[in-house]
């Protein structure tokens, strides 16, 4: 292979790499376009970084190549002894402190402005659930909402070839709702194993560890829906744990905060009601399908090695109170995880149609007053 010709190759290589940057965005391999004050810091830093590495990478490459190709046997050049020389040793020390200098300045920078949690407009506290978010507005405006938030899709249509949207797997029932040019500090937190709280479009992501509370935050630019996902891998159903922030304008937001309020209070279910068999029933498989069919599947029949079955099982038709402590509290040491964050309601519901479907028929019922007791 001729001078000539590898000389091409190495033109057409640096040719390549800065069209493919400016093609990158076409083919969806840059970061999302920043929609936040700090997620613009981080893409600005992400695209300085890059920029400075390329300059790196052509610098010493091509000095190298231009070396090999110039002062090669073939023409004449013989092995060279080389010396100490403290003027070269004083340059390659400074320049390469000045390339750390003008990288670790901006990167510190952003550092800093992400951790600046103070002074936040909204807190809002996420906990992460095998797999749920919680959401809690705990100051604000807002303040006092609580919803679970999951992903809406069922799964027999994620696992057949039924027709999917384009979003399938990132929309859930409940978004994050957030007014526009509002901070947003965001407290995080997990009830069972380590989850991690990210929104790339809004420059957030954070572990959220179970008994500790982490922060992060964030300010949207304008009104949409970004949308993320949990980034630890947090168990069987992780890839299907979304994250969807709504932002809105502030007249918009009031009016969804006045609408949470009426939604609260139509929910409020006094826990000394006395419900029907049949009620317990129907509402209790809707909280089954939501929480607990991924692993112990529809039919109650779990996956072995796995996940236990529920149909037949031993604490499904064992005595009430070791089912509702199952169910509450998780069994340690197991995938079983606590559903103490559901309603007494919720629970009494789900516990009375387990010990009702498939092929239990105990005929028990579960008050929400049982729950509500055995909590204390």
């Amino acid at each position: 292979m001729g001078v000539k010709m590898i000389a091409k190759i190495i033109t057409g290589a640096f040719a390549l790499t800065l069209y493919s940057g400016a093609a990158i965005s076409s083919y969806q391999l840059n970061l999302p376009a920043p929609q936040s004050g700090i997620a613009t810091q981080i893409y600005d830093l992400h695209t300085l970084l890059l920029w400075i590495c390329l300059a790196i990478f052509v610098g010493v490459f091509g000095v190298m190549f231009y070396s090999i190709l110039k002062h090669r046997k073939s023409l004449g050049y013989k092995a060279a002894n080389f010396h100490h020389s403290t003027t070269v040793e004083i340059i390659w020390t400074i320049i390469p402190f000045i390339i750390l200098i003008s990288m670790a300045y901006p990167a510190t920078q952003t550092i800093i402005s992400m951790k600046d949690t103070a002074s936040p407009d909204i807190t809002i506290k996420a906990t992460g659930y095998q797999w749920q978010w919680g959401y809690d507005y705990l100051k604000g405006e807002g303040e006092g909402a609580s919803f679970y938030s999951k992903l809406s899709t069922p799964q027999e249509q994620i696992r057949n070839k039924a027709p999917k949207g384009e979003h399938y797997l990132m929309e859930v029932d409940n978004n994050m709702v957030v007014p526009v040019g509002k901070k947003i500090r965001v407290l995080l937190t997990a009830n069972d194993v380590i989850h991690a709280w990210s929104v790339q479009e809004l420059g957030v992501k954070q572990d959220a560890i179970p008994g500790f509370i982490r922060d992060a935050w964030f300010k949207a630019d304008k009104p949409g829906i970004y949308r993320g996902q949990c980034s630890e891998l947090c168990g069987k159903e992780h890839a299907f744990m979304p994250i969807v922030v709504e932002a809105m304008e502030p007249e918009k937001y009031t009016q969804w905060v006045a609408n949470q309020k009426k939604k609260s209070e139509a929910t409020v279910v006094d826990v000394n009601k006395i419900f029907t068999i049949d009620e317990l029933k129907t509402e209790g498989e809707k909280v089954y399908t939501a929480n607990c069919a991924a692993c112990h599947q529809a039919n109650g029949k779990g996956l072995p090695g796995a996940f236990p079955a529920l149909d037949g099982s031993k604490v499904a038709n064992g005595p009430k109170a070791g089912h509702i402590k199952t169910v509450v509290n998780g069994e340690t040491g197991t995938a079983m995880a606590s559903f103490k964050h559901l309603s007494d309601v919720d629970i009494a519901a789900v516990v009375t149609y387990e010990r009702n479907a498939w092929g239990n028929a105990t005929g028990d019922m579960v008050q929400p007053s049982e729950i509500n007791e055995f909590r204390k």
